[in-house]
């Protein structure tokens, strides 16, 4: 008696979740924006829309978890992977402020620091060769 009314109650949050998310990605100005929108409120709302189902449908209720917990692993990582990706192609987000990109500056000071451990990796290398050589 109470499982129908659950499943009913998180079937209707979760379509509601998938709307504000859908009007999130509809509305927000830049790629960063609409990713968060979108992700946050379509996982939350899938999330609830499947477990709802489960309860009204008490059969599908493993198949549906399995579902839900594949949902939650891979749209946060499904975003990630577009916002990475959006940020290497150059987008910057639209805020009016000045963009201020620690993310850049910290992958540049990786690399330098990468190109210092190959050219001290490289120096070691030539020294025990001449080392060798010399002997």
């Amino acid at each position: 008696m109470i499982l129908p009314i659950i499943g009913y109650f998180l079937v209707t949050v979760g379509v509601i979740f998938l709307f504000l998310g859908a009007l999130g990605v509809f509305r927000m100005p830049d790629i960063y924006s609409r990713l968060q929108a979108g992700t946050k409120a379509t996982t939350l709302g899938a999330l609830s829309v499947i477990i709802g189902i489960g309860c009204l449908e008490p059969d599908w209720f493993t198949k549906t978890l399995v579902i839900a917990v594949f949902i939650g692993v891979s749209n946060p990582i499904s975003s990630h992977a577009l916002a990475r990706a959006a940020h290497r192609s150059g987008i910057m987000p639209n805020t009016g402020l000045d963009n201020i990109d620690e993310y850049a500056e910290a992958e540049d000071k990786n690399k330098a620091e990468v190109s210092f451990a190959k050219a001290s990796e490289t120096k070691v290398e030539n020294e025990a060769k001449e080392g060798e050589n010399t002997l």
